[in-house]
This record gives structure tokens, sequence and C-alpha cells, in this order.
């Protein structure tokens, strides 16, 4: 663990500034992405180093389509996420905090940013091209980021974050420089769609499209879920607002599954899946159909 950024002190609580949550955190307590924690006043990154999920992933599995198509990718993940999906597909690490560590002998291991570092540069040869931050939400862990992007790049490696993308501009515009490339989950394009299934808001995470695009390769993905966010309406403005940025960023289409506390509804039919995809591409260049 170490001294979080992005923090200010509030008498005996602390007020985080990583994400629009703003959390004020009472003493001894976490914010609400589970791993930002109030210690004798100052805030803790708990999961400084924490990686219990750590793989050699195609690079399409992120998903990047046009981003060094295929190669792969040294892909870490660790615990905690800012927002609370009632869906969510990885809740088994990103709804947790560093105290859930090690439910299996050996489970999460404790590595150095230059350790990963070396590890990425090691699997070279069996064709990786860099380190991607995966799985659980990484900008709650932005100072495991932080301490890792900069000698990664240094060295010659290619970064890639996969985020919710709910996080406030100052932090994000002090890595850009260190990102190659982001996908960013665009949830749904309601706020009501956040609010009430995410426990979170729209805005923040369109703001962050906007600037990453400026900076980097950034592709986007919607898991589509039936009666939620599946509308062939919502679905075209979502285009459209895309191609407001620009019409070439990768829209992903992913067909969910029931997890979590959202067991219903079953998956979308594949047929309406490739229906969307179409009316995606009224307004885009480049639409994917994924999970199917």
């Amino acid at each position: 663990m170490r001294e979080a950024m992005y923090w200010e002190a509030q008498g005996n609580r602390v007020r985080c500034a990583l994400c629009p949550h703003g959390c004020s955190i009472a003493p001894g307590e976490t914010g609400r992405c589970h791993v930002r924690r109030n210690r004798e006043g100052t805030l803790i990154s708990e999961t400084w180093g924490l990686i219990p999920a750590l793989a050699l992933d195609p690079i399409e599995k992120k998903p990047l389509r046009r981003f060094h198509s295929g190669s792969w990718i040294l892909s870490a993940g660790s615990y905690g996420c800012n927002l609370s999906c009632l869906f969510c597909q990885n809740h088994g690490i990103s709804q947790r905090g560093a105290d859930h560590q090690g439910n299996r002998e050996g489970e999460t291991r404790v590595v150095e940013p230059q350790s990963l570092v070396e590890e990425a540069l090691a699997l070279r040869e069996e064709g990786n091209v860099g380190i991607a931050f995966t799985y659980n939400e990484p900008f709650v862990g932005y100072e495991y980021l932080w301490d890792t992007l900069r000698p990664a790049k240094e060295a010659g490696l290619v970064t890639v974050l996969v985020t919710n993308g709910f996080v406030n501009p100052a932090p994000l515009e002090r890595l850009l420089p260190y990102v190659d490339a982001m996908n960013i989950d665009v949830k749904a394009f309601t706020d009501g769609f956040y609010r009430d299934l995410c426990g979170a808001s729209l805005d923040p995470v369109l703001e962050t499209v906007r600037r990453a695009a400026a900076r980097c390769h950034v592709e986007l993905t919607t898991l589509v879920i039936p009666g939620e966010n599946s509308g062939t309406d919502e679905i075209g403005a979502l285009a459209r607002w895309i191609a407001s940025v620009d019409p070439s960023i990768p829209l992903h289409l992913n067909r969910h599954h029931p997890d979590y506390l959202m067991p219903t509804p079953p998956p979308v039919e594949r047929e309406s899946l490739y229906r969307l995809a179409e009316t995606a591409r009224m307004s885009l260049s480049h639409v994917y159909v994924g999970n199917v």
C-alpha cells in the first residue's frame, strides 16, 4: 500500500478527488471503490502492487480490434471498482477490496512496477507487445498505474487501459501521455441506466471519451442487455454521439450473460445484436459484435 494521490483532508475525514463520486471517507473506511481507505487521516491506496489476475491475452480480448491486431498483451488486474454494476462480469475481484485477497493459497501476487515491466519484456518472444491494465477498474489503483506506465513506456512497451471511464479530468490528463490505447466501457447512453444499474452517471464517461480520443487510440464497448440498453433508438443515438467525436472510433457491441446481481434477462438474441450493429454502422466506420 502507499499514500494515495488526489485527495484532501476534511477534519478527521478525507475527500477523494480521483473520480466524480468525490467520496468523503470516515476514519477506517474506504470509498465506494473498496480500495482507497482513510487510515488515520491519510488516504491510502491499499491495492498498490496486488495482482490477483495476470495473463497473456490476445489483444483482441481487451477488446481492441484496430490496435496491434494479432498480437498478445500481458494483462494485469487488481481489486476494486468505483462502479457497482449489477451485471458485473468480473465481480469476484472488481467488487471487493484488498482485504479479500488470497481466497486460495498464492492467489494474489505482489508485483513491483519494475518487475511487471521486466515480465512483459521477457514475454516479447511470445508476441507480447506491452501491458494492459484490465479485469477490474484500473483507475482506482491510480498510484500503481502512475508508477508502472512511465517505466513501461521508457522500455518501449505498449500501454493499454481497459476502463469504465469514470474518472476526473485532472488525473486522466496526467496519465494520458503514458497511455497508447484505451478501451472505454460506455455502459449505456442514458443517465438512468448508469444511476440505477451502475451507481454512477453518464456525462463523466463521455468526457473521458472526448479527452482520451484526442490523445491516444480509443475503442468503446457496450455490453448489450435486453430491455435495459438494447433499444435501436438508444444504440443509434450512441453511435451518432461517437461519430460527433470521431466516426472512426471502433464500437464493440457485446452480448451480455446473466451474472452477479442480475440473473435475468437472458442474453440478447444474436440476430437482434446484429441488427443493432447495422444501426450503429449508419454512423460509424467500425462496429464489431462480441460474445456471440
